[in-house]
């Protein structure tokens, strides 16, 4: 494949992405059009076929094809199989946007898919923009069956005529008619690349957004499993423990019971022994100098000097037995005064003693009789002053 020149190698690599695109093909077939495609990239490289200057009016019609070369290495990497396809999908997306960045210079790509690209990201969007691209690529496909039956009517009608009479003037118009119509062909041919490329370009971004999460949870899950193995061989140490205990129990003097949590935990994990002394007695943490050699703060610089590194929340004061005793005296107490004051409450003498005093029926009477009295001289004292009578002097007709 070496020595061939690249239109020989472009033909050979364009057969195999057409038989791996309508039937499919071994892989390796697949991975030999991935080389002769890369190949051609490297001849068109030194050849300088294209130039950023250019547009698609100023390319040849023999150099419009290879403009192909990077969509069809993007549609056979796609279909190659291994067990790590991530990096696949990486490198078919990275030369479709190749391709595509290149149409879009050249001016080939179609005006309509620069502006919904450019117009919004939603629903809807993508929806008109699925719908045009679906028309693009119909029209395109409808325009090449019609360029190839045309084709294949002229050869037809070609060979009709040189049995009958040979070819006289106007084989020259037939010659351009033929490049004209090679030209439009590969032209329409790479418009039809550009739909299928936008979506197989979307395709393979979901493919890899769901193989990485997919990855991610292996990798999780992994982790899980791993923690469990941990917590089995700690659950078959510790049963190892219990059943070494037994056996030793009956030989042994059994030891008080455990009512300290964390020392409970030491024992467990081998960091103190049963027969330890332990006062349940929690005491904070010094991270000064005298931690360093678990000494005594003997002077006074010292006791200074440890009150500095110390840390950023407040330490705890008490353990959590402690707390616990100290809730359930203070609840005892609460029910020893509620008692005391229900038993007070129900006693003869607390219901006498809070019993209010009130009125006789000669004190009511009494003060009935001084109401009415009152309100009867309150009715004299207006019939004999009515309303207004001592402003009669403040009346201006007086």
């Amino acid at each position: 494949m070496d020595d061939l020149p690249l239109p020989s190698i472009f033909e050979q690599a364009r057969k195999i992405h057409n038989a791996a695109t309508e039937s499919g093909l071994d892989q390796d077939a697949v991975r030999k059009g991935c080389d002769a495609l890369q190949k051609c990239e490297d001849m068109i490289g030194k050849l300088g076929l294209f130039s950023a200057n250019e547009t698609k009016e100023d390319i040849s019609t023999g150099n419009l094809k290879y403009i192909l070369v990077p969509f069809y290495l993007a549609e056979l990497t796609e279909k190659i199989v291994q067990d790590d396809r991530i990096p696949l999908l990486r490198a078919s997306q990275a030369k479709l946007k190749e391709f595509i960045s290149f149409c879009e210079a050249m001016e080939l790509v179609p005006q309509e898919e620069l502006q919904t690209s450019t117009e919004g990201n939603s629903l809807a969007d993508r929806r008109a923009r699925k719908i045009a691209r679906f028309k693009r690529q119909k029209a395109a496909e409808s325009k090449l069956l019609e360029i190839k039956e045309r084709k294949e009517r002229r050869g037809r009608s070609s060979k009709a005529s040189a049995l009958s009479a040979p070819i006289e003037a106007g084989e020259e118009d037939v010659l351009d008619d033929d490049g004209e119509e090679e030209r439009e062909a590969w032209l329409t041919t790479i418009t039809l690349a550009i739909c299928k490329a936008f979506d197989l370009l979307e395709m393979l971004k979901k493919e890899e957004e769901m193989l990485s999460s997919i990855k991610e949870k292996e990798e999780k899950d992994g982790d899980k499993n791993f923690s469990r193995e941990i917590l089995d061989d700690r659950m078959k140490r510790a049963e190892a423990w219990h059943r070494d205990g037994v056996v030793r129990a009956r030989y042994t003097k059994p030891a008080p019971p455990i009512t300290c949590a964390t020392f409970a935990q030491d024992v467990l994990e081998g960091r103190a022994n049963v027969s330890q002394a332990h006062e349940h007695k929690h005491q904070p943490m010094i991270f000064g100098p005298a931690s360093l050699v678990n000494g005594p703060l003997t002077s006074e610089r010292e006791r200074l000097a440890a009150q500095v590194f110390q840390p950023g929340f407040r330490l705890p004061t008490m353990s959590i037995e402690e707390a616990g005793l100290r809730e359930m005296e203070m609840m005892n107490k609460w029910q020893e005064s509620t008692a005391k004051y229900i038993e007070e409450a129900n006693s003869a003498w607390h219901k006498d003693n809070t019993r209010k005093p009130g009125p006789s029926v000669e004190d009511e009477d009494d003060d009935d009789d001084a109401a009415q009295e009152k309100a009867r001289a309150w009715d004299d004292w207006k019939d004999d002053n009515p309303r207004g009578a001592g402003n009669k002097k403040l009346t201006p007709c007086g």
